[in-house]
């Protein structure tokens, strides 16, 4: 009976999955495991480091039948000899920004990544730095000249490294309060919503002509899950980063029930990372704090104060306006295709913007 070992196992920052490395006297492997909440919605992603054996000639068909990690056949290998054992104290797991994939590395060098975006789809995607030839266990982690994952893992460990040593959120928090207030005057109140966790998170309150604006800081200093598998190429930089903002008449609502209302994002603030999901145009979030007579917020860009937010990381940073929506509207949304969409284009046809006030229910209530 093969005895396997568990060499490491480091949850992500939301705890929402697991990375481990496990050997036998026969391989060693990395794996991406859900957290118990996620069971059922995503299956374990591994990938093959080494093996502690020769390389066999064939496929290590019999390894399968029983169930065990299989040794890769020697086609696929960097070497054939069997390879020194993995040592606990050489290894490191280095999280996504995004929370959703996971580098190794080993003695300083990288071993092996398995990409956020793997997790979505059916396909097994990992890449090894002891893999030379595409097989279904892993792919060739090749350098960071030939392999876009080796390279943004390289960025990854450094973006860590930075977080840990120079502290940038004093840096960011300033640029982006400075955005808003040249938008929307002097920031009246901020509120930490980080609950003490990275990364730092708020939300800054301002007062401009009768309305009362709350925007928040710091998500965008993390990529969203499930991005880089819904949009390709240069297309996911454009989506993987937002900030959200809530506006509110100052007639309509006093101080103490904009606030209270403008909670909902401080929620809404985590939500991508803790449901590993996303957010975008035509969303739609219930809340408990929503107003009365609504029973969420919808999301989107276009309903909301055109301005420029500063890019992190390089990349574009949306920002999400949320609105007050019925349950109807709410329903509406999640039973019609790209219903989201067409209830940003019925407000925007009503002349509603962003600013929360009264207005008429824009479906058809559910028929009784």
């Amino acid at each position: 009976m093969t005895q396997t070992y568990r060499l490491a196992e480091v949850f992500n920052q939301q705890q929402t999955l697991i990375a481990t490395v496990e050997q036998d006297e026969r391989t060693a492997y990395f794996y991406i495991r859900p957290a118990e909440p996620f069971r059922g919605q995503f299956a374990v992603r591994g990938c093959w480091l080494r093996n502690l054996l020769p390389a066999p000639a064939q496929e290590d068909s019999e390894a399968m039948a029983q169930g065990i990690p299989p040794l890769l056949s020697a086609e696929y290998c960097r070497t054939l000899e069997a390879e020194p054992i993995l040592h606990p104290a050489g290894l490191q797991v280095i999280w996504t920004p995004g929370d959703d994939g996971a580098a190794l590395w080993y003695q300083g060098q990288l071993l092996a990544v398995i990409p956020g975006w793997s997790l979505y789809q059916d396909k097994q995607v990992s890449f090894s730095a002891g893999c030379i030839k595409e097989n279904r266990l892993t792919a060739p982690l090749g350098s960071a000249s030939t392999n876009s994952w080796y390279a943004r893992a390289e960025k990854d460990r450094l973006f860590w490294r930075d977080w840990q040593d120079a502290q940038p959120w004093e840096g960011i928090q300033r640029e982006m309060l400075r955005c808003y207030e040249a938008q929307y005057g002097e920031s009246l109140k901020y509120y930490a919503i980080d609950q003490g966790s990275w990364p730092p998170m708020a939300i800054s309150q301002h007062y401009h002509q009768g309305n009362w604006y709350f925007l928040t800081l710091g998500m965008s200093i993390r990529p969203m899950p499930w991005i880089d598998f819904l949009y390709k190429d240069k297309d996911a930089a454009d989506h993987r980063r937002i900030e959200l903002a809530m506006a509110i008449d100052g007639e309509v609502m006093s101080e103490e029930n904009a606030v209270q209302m403008a909670s909902a994002l401080a929620s809404f603030a985590h939500f991508p990372w803790a449901r590993l999901s996303w957010l975008g145009e035509g969303h739609t979030l219930s809340s408990a704090v929503a107003p009365i007579g609504f029973e969420g917020f919808l999301l989107s860009a276009t309903l909301g104060d055109s301005f420029t937010l500063p890019p992190r990381e390089g990349e574009k940073v949306t920002l999400l306006w949320a609105t007050p929506v019925t349950a109807a509207e709410q329903e509406f949304v999640e039973q019609e295709p790209q219903g989201g969409l067409q209830l940003v284009e019925r407000l925007t046809e009503a002349g509603c913007n962003p600013v929360f006030r009264a207005r008429p229910e824009l479906v058809d209530p559910p028929a009784g």
